[in-house]
């Protein structure tokens, strides 16, 4: 094996595993990842000085925040997909965070937002080491798609304004619905036009074109009719001078006599972007099914942090329109990510005089045209056919995000998460087994209604940990099993191998139902992980109950064991 074939090493992987994939990277991805790129970079320039506005810097820090941020990201992240760079959530708490801390004095902005950027940035990392990207675990599939499909939305009509030619003041979706419908007559045409004039350049770019990235040829023809035209003067907006040159790397500057209030302000960052990103990434990435690890997302979230407040900008997060335009467009690796940040650099040193002429109509255009391509009705009719439950929380994650935003609607994803958890763990599936023709193994009798079972026998099956909050649920289930079963009940066998867990309440109610049993003149028989129960039964230094139960190390043995049994009067093992 020669060295250009030969695998990164495994520490390699681990530390920088976005470097160690380009280290594998096949060049027939080479076309898609730069086409993709540059069309990134043609959305980022001009939301990037957007966006710089928005969290109160001049318009080029937003293209400083799009250059060294990608690379990090690049080397260090697990998504394919994702772009990092300003984001409208967090310039929004960066603004929130920065201004009460200057005191008044415009100067200190931009040392404070660098130096918040630089703590979020290490307590991400720190984060990482702990484990805490296990949050993201929490955020199942249904929660994502609505969680998507609101920010699609949120997209879309955020950008209604811009099309139209007249300012919007409303954050969110319901009222600038009803804010635009209400100054319609207030509509610019000319803008109107480019904007229209955009989404054909789009369409016709994307079949007459298709190797060439279509947001790219729609802002340069778009800025190209802006400066021959004159359009400014008629009153279309545009991006405006933004001047030219790489930004000057430096270390951050922490004042120390503000640091207590950096620290809480800068976990705060941490926390809004690092959930923002990871509703992104994990989303794009059940898209393109393949799996991200999210604990190093937490440490290449802070690698982006730290990039950025090195080039003296503010703090970056998952971005998702520029994300939504790297996946339209093909991007298939992080040197997606590359191309834009060098195209955003080439930029800044040669061309950002012909940048001040592309209308902002034009760039609505093109993120309406990305927002589109993230709305996923299909799975939406998936969830309705396979669980109602599931729909529900999906609706309700695209309705957070209407009704209360997107920062907001990050809180109520997260917490359905916990209740979809809650849900299934507080209430598991119960089961009583029996055996059916022509089927292996032991199957619910509610599944298999013509199941054979043993009279005085009861197979009890409990799919999930047993632990403090749902031990009452256990206890309910098991006691209406045995009642069910009547005087004749012999034999309680639990299935133990879904067991995976058992806490000192757990095992407190399996003492009871033991007991119970006992009283009755029954047995409480335990079948599988009989090695499993013994050691952690030794090692508790436990002997009754449970642990003086009979055990079995299948149910199969178990049934043996009971068909085997003298008969007595009134309880005769014999098959149902």
């Amino acid at each position: 094996m020669n060295a250009a074939s030969r695998p990164p090493a495994p520490r390699l992987a681990q530390f920088a595993p976005g470097l160690a994939a380009l280290l594998r990277y096949r060049v027939s991805d080479l076309p898609h990842d730069i086409t993709a790129g540059l069309s990134v970079a043609a959305v980022a320039l001009p939301v990037g000085v957007a966006y710089a506005q928005l969290a109160g810097f001049e318009p080029v820090f937003g293209l400083y925040a799009s250059i060294l941020p990608l690379v990090a990201y690049a080397l260090f992240g697990t998504s394919r997909q994702l772009i990092v760079g300003p984001d409208a959530a967090t310039c929004a708490l960066v603004a929130a965070a920065v201004t009460p801390l200057t005191g008044g004095d415009p100067a200190l902005h931009l040392p404070i937002a660098v130096a918040l950027t630089g703590m979020a940035g290490l307590i991400c990392i720190g984060a990482s080491f702990l484990r805490l990207g296990a949050i993201a675990d929490f955020l199942s599939k249904p929660i994502l798609v609505g969680f998507l499909n609101g920010i699609s939305l949120h997209i879309l009509f955020g950008q209604l304004g811009k099309l139209f030619g007249f300012p919007v003041e409303s954050t969110l979706i319901v009222q600038k619905l009803l804010e635009v419908a209400g100054t319609l007559d207030q509509t610019h045409w000319p803008t109107l036009a480019v904007g229209l004039g955009t989404f054909a350049l789009l369409a016709a770019s994307a079949r007459f074109l298709p190797r060439l990235p279509a947001a790219l040829v729609a802002l340069v023809v778009a800025g190209a009719v802006s400066a021959a035209l004159g359009l400014e003067a008629r009153g279309v907006a545009v991006v405006g001078a933004v001047p030219s040159g790489l930004p000057a790397l430096a270390l951050p500057i922490v004042p120390l006599d503000r640091l207590s209030d950096l620290i809480g302000a800068s976990a705060g960052v941490a926390l809004v972007s690092f959930t923002s990103m990871m509703l992104t990434a994990r989303s794009f990435a059940a898209r393109n099914r393949y799996e991200i690890d999210v604990d190093r997302e937490v440490a290449a979230l802070g690698a982006a942090n730290l990039a950025a407040a090195l080039a003296q900008t503010f703090a970056v997060s998952g971005a998702d329109s520029r994300t939504a335009v790297a996946d339209a467009a093909g991007g298939r690796t992080q040197l997606t990510g590359l191309v834009a940040a060098a195209t955003i650099a080439a930029v800044l040193l040669f061309l950002t005089g012909p940048l001040r002429y592309v209308p902002v109509a034009a760039l609505a255009a093109v993120l309406v045209r990305a927002s589109l391509s993230l709305l996923d009705v299909e799975t939406l009719r998936r969830l309705w056919r396979f669980s109602g439950f599931d729909f529900t929380l999906c609706l309700i994650a695209t309705l957070g995000v209407i009704w209360v935003g997107a920062i907001h609607a990050i809180v109520v994803a997260v917490v359905l998460a916990l209740l979809k958890f809650v849900r299934t763990t507080a209430r598991p599936r119960v089961e009583l087994l029996g055996e059916v023709d022509g089927l292996p193994g032991f199957h619910a009798l509610e599944r298999h209604p013509g199941a054979r079972t043993e009279r005085g026998l009861v197979i009890f099956r409990f799919n999930a940990p047993l632990v403090f909050f749902n031990a009452p649920f256990f206890k309910q289930r098991a006691l209406a099993a045995i009642q069910e079963a009547g005087p004749a009940l012999r034999w309680f066998v639990l299935d133990v191998l879904p067991l995976t867990e058992c806490d000192v309440t757990g095992y407190d109610t399996l003492e009871e139902i033991a007991y119970l049993l006992r009283e009755r003149g029954a047995a409480f028989v335990v079948a599988g992980r009989m090695t499993e129960v013994r050691l952690w039964a030794e090692a508790k230094g436990l002997d009754t109950g449970v642990v003086a139960a009979q055990h079995f190390p299948t149910l199969r043995k178990a049934v043996r064991a009971y068909r085997a049994l003298p008969a007595t009067e009134d309880s005769l093992p014999r098959r149902g």
